[in-house]
């Protein structure tokens, strides 16, 4: 019972109510029977002894009208009275709107003290490069802000059959990655401690693309977090250690969506020294998440 997950979902009623409304295939799986204590049954099979929560993709993108702040407010609410030893919190912003998004830093910071900023990768067709003034203030923190995939207006649906997780989800994570060093945001703001879902997604495998544009695109992208949910296989592992290396991974599982201990199973079954697993079940978080562990 010493893993650390940063990659655990939660289902506020307003999220889950937003779902419904519009169809969304969650409604009808898991959120509509989530609650805490399903998640904490789920950390102690896999024997996690903190995990932080977030919204999952679509986060609020099917919020179609002016509720889009209150709704985020709430789940924001929902997620700090979660907050105490076994879980951590990644609050949600109003993203694309900037102003409201500096006022909900705000407030989840020094209000609900939540341990950090949840991002998707896109929100419609804006990928988080173009958010500068956000960045500005989270590096002025010195957050942590942990970055999750979706899909972007204008890749959604492509395929019939094939639903957006499968391609979108890892590409957009590269999208956005992209967006942040080569609009020189990293750069710009090098006290957020950021961490990115899925080993990156296809980052791992296309980071010399990234050198060939930009000298020095490697060294930045091993400077920043990466956790191994839905990686934890040889080939994710592998691309992962030899690309980015075992001190920026941390444990994460993307439950209740997928079992915590399957994500341990794979972990135990790649050539990880003691050390190294160790490092990234719970040493790497601990080292990150300075202010709660």
């Amino acid at each position: 019972m010493n893993r650390i997950d940063v990659h655990h979902h939660l289902f506020p009623p307003a999220f889950v109510a937003n779902l419904v409304d519009n169809g969304h295939y969650l409604a009808k799986g898991i959120a509509a029977r989530w609650t805490p204590e399903v998640s904490l049954a789920d950390m102690d099979a896999g024997g996690v002894a903190k995990a932080y929560t977030s919204i999952t993709a679509p986060g609020f993108a099917l919020v179609q009208d002016d509720s889009l702040f209150k709704i985020i407010r709430e789940c924001n609410e929902y997620g700090a009275r979660m907050i105490g030893k076994r879980f951590g919190f990644f609050a949600s912003l109003p993203l694309p709107d900037v102003d409201a998004s500096l006022k909900e830093i705000a407030y989840a910071l020094d209000v609900l003290k939540a341990d950090g900023i949840g991002l998707l990768t896109s929100y419609r067709n804006k990928w988080l490069g173009d958010f500068g003034p956000v960045f500005d203030e989270l590096n002025r923190r010195k957050a942590v802000v942990y970055v999750h995939p979706t899909a972007p207006d204008c890749c959604r649906n492509l395929l019939d059959g094939v639903a957006d997780w499968v391609v979108e989800f890892p590409a957009d994570t590269a999208r956005t990655l992209a967006s942040l060093i080569f609009s020189g945001t990293i750069a710009r703001c090098p006290d957020i401690r950021f961490i990115f879902a899925h080993v990156g997604g296809v980052v791992p495998l296309i980071a010399t693309h990234f050198e060939r544009v930009r000298e020095g695109a490697t060294k930045t992208l091993q400077g920043l977090h990466y956790d191994t949910a839905l990686r934890a296989h040889e080939v994710g592992l592998h691309s992962a250690v030899k690309t980015i290396g075992v001190s920026q991974l941390l444990f994460g599982t993307d439950a209740p969506l997928r079992e915590s201990r399957a994500q341990v199973e794979g972990l135990a079954a790649y050539p990880f020294t003691d050390a190294e697993r160790r490092q990234i079940d719970y040493e790497n978080a601990k080292r990150l998440f300075t202010r709660r562990s």
